[in-house]
């Protein structure tokens, strides 16, 4: 085992639905033509794995990529029957503890054994509800501290009602739809894990400058992707500057998804767009809702990417930061499974 089995995704700690996600990924983009190697080094899986999904695919093709469930059906031989047992993940997928009278914000193993118990009067083991939760898909995880302000509701009105009505309107007068956001990237930034001595934090070399580059992408569901790299703050004028560059790619009008962010929203911004109506319109995700963005996945693997680079000065971090682009540029099925993540596969399950 080399040191870097320690920086491996775990497919065992993934839900069914990441792992399948995972696997689209990582074999649309050997599919468009990156090399087994460079796909271990990117998605931090193993050549196992990718040997695996690849015969895999030339027996089912895209069906031998889905996740299944071997052995017994759901709920078989279970003290619970499978309605049961997807009520019982519906609630734990929706509410918190304390709003069920259980108390925290987070579910234990004992705290769903009670949940159940109140629901269902069926008492369990520990073990007994872990089997049950991971049959179900779920797994024990660190959980996503989102900003309280979000609201669910506009966010299922989003994925419900806008998103397909916006698709629909852009099918039917033959435009295009495309997601974008901005990253920004800086040298201190630090990721992963390496050897060191028990109870000793390790240290790494870096410049004692710290710099940044910034950039934004956008990207379709058709596998196309558009960037531009910069260096000072995101500005109405770089934000405007990126929209006529990307509206002059297409001959038909543009509908651009975007977050709530100021600049996004900025006077200047909005008299721009109202002047080039014809060519572009912005269309903003709810508040506090990155993950429904498929363009956040574009810049995580950007940050994965520059992690295994040694970077000393801003030039080389352009340099890096404008690679990885035009790579994935030139990889549709990488670019297409940005889509098929959880939380974005909402964006193309109808189309």
């Amino acid at each position: 085992m080399s040191d870097d089995d320690d920086l491996r995704v775990d497919m065992r700690k993934l839900a069914p639905a990441q792992q399948e996600a995972l696997r689209m990924r990582v074999m649309g983009a050997i599919n468009d033509g990156m090399s087994p190697t460079e796909a271990v080094r990117v998605f931090g899986v193993s050549p196992d794995s990718i040997r695996n999904w690849r015969r895999r695919q030339e027996t089912d093709r895209v069906q031998g990529l889905r996740s299944g469930r071997p052995g017994r059906k759901p709920g078989e031989h279970t003290k619970l029957a499978p309605a049961q047992e997807q009520a019982l993940a519906q609630a734990l997928l929706v509410y918190e503890p304390h709003q069920l009278g259980l108390g925290g914000t987070l579910w234990t193993a004992v705290k769903v054994a009670a949940l159940v118990q109140q629901l269902f009067g069926t008492t369990f083991t520990d073990r007994g509800i872990r089997k049950i939760l991971r049959r179900l898909g779920l797994t024990f995880q660190r959980p996503d501290r989102r900003a309280c302000q979000a609201d669910p509701g506009a966010q299922q009105e989003w994925v419900d009602q806008t998103w397909p009505d916006l698709r629909e309107r852009a099918r039917v007068q033959g435009e295009r739809v495309m997601f974008a956001d901005q990253v920004g990237v800086r040298s201190d930034h630090l990721s992963g894990r390496t050897w060191g001595l028990k109870g000793r934090t390790p240290t790494t070399t870096r410049s004692g400058d710290r710099f940044g580059v910034n950039a934004m992408s956008a990207i379709s569901p058709t596998g196309k992707l558009y960037f531009t790299v910069f260096e000072g703050s995101f500005t109405a004028r770089v934000f405007i500057g990126f929209l006529d560059r990307l509206t002059k790619h297409f001959s038909a009008k543009v509908h651009l998804v975007v977050d709530q962010h100021s600049v996004h929203r900025s006077k200047a911004v909005r008299a721009w767009v109202h002047d080039h109506a014809e060519r572009i319109e912005l269309h903003f995700l709810p508040p506090y809702s990155p993950h429904l963005n498929p363009d956040e996945l574009v810049n995580a693997d950007l940050k994965r990417h520059l992690t295994d680079e040694v970077i000393t000065d801003r030039q080389r971090m352009r340099s890096q930061v404008r690679s990885f682009f035009r790579s994935v540029q030139r990889l549709a099925g990488h670019v297409r499974s940005y889509f098929q993540a959880p939380h974005t596969s909402y964006i193309t399950r109808t189309i």
